[in-house]
């Protein structure tokens, strides 16, 4: 895979940041991409600026990360809604392909087995579907 690829991901839960990049890069590897850069923001609702801003850099492909766990108020409905617009709108109007690797979920325990544990790997999943995307546009060009 050909390229320059970003990860911007959100750093509100390091542990859960570090298991999801640790899965998209090793994506990048085993694709013959390399390592991706690395970028950082505080948290998920602050991805997709981070997104854009990659993408207009350059990047050919972009995977957000990060985590948003249920709380006692609707900040993680807003949160999560608006980082996944936000993320999507960056695609559709950069034409590059940005992947919501985001966890929404309830528990801590949830994240931990969607972060490269027992269920599945979202940052693994992300980067995949980044390169999906990459060779889509790429066949299609």
């Amino acid at each position: 895979m050909n390229g320059r690829y970003a990860i911007v991901v959100g750093r509100f839960y390091e542990d859960l940041a570090q298991r999801l990049i640790a899965g998209a890069q090793a994506v990048f590897t085993e694709a013959g991409a390399g390592e991706a850069d690395v970028f950082d923001v505080p948290g998920a609702f602050e991805l997709p600026m981070a997104a854009k801003l990659c993408a207009d850099a350059g990047y050919t492909g972009v995977v957000c990360l990060g985590a948003v766990i249920r709380g006692e108020t609707d900040h993680y409905d807003w949160v999560c809604a608006e980082a996944a617009r936000g993320i999507q709108d960056v695609q559709l109007s950069t034409g590059v392909p940005c992947a919501f690797g985001v966890l929404t979920v309830d528990t801590l325990e949830q994240a931990l087995a969607r972060s490269g544990g027992d269920k599945r790997d979202s940052g693994r999943h992300a980067a995949e579907a980044v390169l999906a995307l990459v060779t889509l546009r790429d066949r299609l060009a």
